[in-house]
């Protein structure tokens, strides 16, 4: 528009006003709840959404996590009336997350046939069958060290390489993601998602899965998993924080886009069928750029344990209006361009959204 000193043309229009004001108002289309929703650009649906779950071994186990006020941990037989309430409010999909009863150094009960995720997935197929599955693909919470993969110990595994001791070592780990991966689906995982920013590992998990039988079962990458301070709370609710060191190495640096876009093109030609940008409300900028450059695979956007910590806090100091913001939250990341978002806010918002 041209906001120019329109005096001398007209004089009804004053200056600094528009020169085709009052013909064009654009509050017009904001002035009711029934218009403006006809109007909006981006919608919100619970189908959009994946609610995580963390399962651990026992009976009546429903134990709140401090740090994530409303998440619990679980055991396998308290699953059936969480799955329940999930598919009543029209959520497609939950994400599993398991505390071992013991852990080593590769993580074995992660590719266990009565594995916690194992017994997990069993008992949400046995209560509603629809309820897509997802399994998180990583060792971090079934290793006594806590780091993603093998480690570098001693320099024992690959002494010929000088690798600095208790670094994740890339193509060992391979083969023990590619065993998990096969494990969660032979006991019913509808999709599985590595999340350890690993080298090769949609290739390897891809190569293992067809190989096992598992051709149709797709898998949803972390191919943009930044190392980032927003994954606290979750380190709690997973028991998974690494004992020494960080997770720098394989975890990519949160001041890097276009590294992104090069592990994006790495996953999508190792098989990727569904993509993750983890965290999402500070790398909105990052979900846009991947949507624009891969428009062809559904992205999904992970909003971490942090983000929820943070507006559970500050709504229970009165200082913000919870479903207001988390709706708007999650409202913005599906406008920067996912398609469906990982957020422990899920029921919450499936029941706001409800009662709009």
């Amino acid at each position: 528009m041209n906001f120019q000193n329109q005096t001398t043309k007209n004089p009804n229009v004053k200056i600094g006003q528009a020169a085709n004001f009052p013909t064009i108002r654009p509050r017009r289309l904001r002035i009711s709840p029934q218009i403006r929703a006809m109007v909006r650009e981006t919608n919100l649906t619970p189908n959009d959404l994946i609610y995580p779950l963390f399962v651990t071994h026992g009976r009546g186990v429903k134990t709140e996590i401090s740090s994530m006020p409303g998440v619990y941990n679980m055991s396998p037989d308290m699953l059936a009336e969480e799955i329940h309430s999930v598919a009543e409010l029209g959520i497609p999909a939950v994400l599993l997350f398991g505390i071992p009863a013991e852990k080593d150094p590769i993580g074995l009960e992660n590719f266990a046939d009565n594995g916690i995720i194992q017994q997990a997935t069993r008992a949400i197929k046995e209560t509603i069958p629809e309820m897509v599955v997802i399994t998180d693909v990583c060792l971090c919470e079934y290793t006594d060290h806590g780091h993603c993969g093998i480690l570098n110990v001693g320099g024992q595994n690959r002494p010929n390489l000088h690798l600095p001791e208790g670094y994740v070592l890339n193509d060992e780990t391979l083969e023990i993601l590619a065993k998990v991966a096969i494990s969660h689906a032979a006991a019913g995982a509808d999709i599985v998602a590595p999340s350890g920013m690993i080298d090769g590992m949609v290739a390897a998990i891809r190569t293992g899965l067809d190989s096992g039988g598992y051709e149709h079962t797709p898998i949803l990458s972390y191919s943009t998993k930044y190392a980032s301070g927003f994954y606290g709370p979750f380190r709690e609710a997973a028991q998974g924080a690494p004992k020494s060191g960080d997770r720098r190495s394989h975890q990519m640096d949160p001041a890097n886009i276009r590294e992104a876009l090069r592990e994006t093109a790495l996953d999508v030609a190792e098989g990727a069928d569904m993509l993750i940008v983890k965290p999402a409300l500070a790398y909105l900028d990052v979900i846009r750029t991947v949507r624009e450059h891969f428009p062809e695979l559904p992205l999904v956007a992970y909003n971490v344990s942090g983000e929820y910590s943070m507006l559970k806090a500050a709504a229970a100091q009165g200082w913000l209006d919870e479903e207001r913001v988390a709706l708007e939250i999650l409202t913005g990341i599906r406008r920067a361009g996912a398609d469906m978002i990982i957020t422990y806010h899920a029921k919450d918002a499936a029941r706001w959204l409800q009662n709009a």
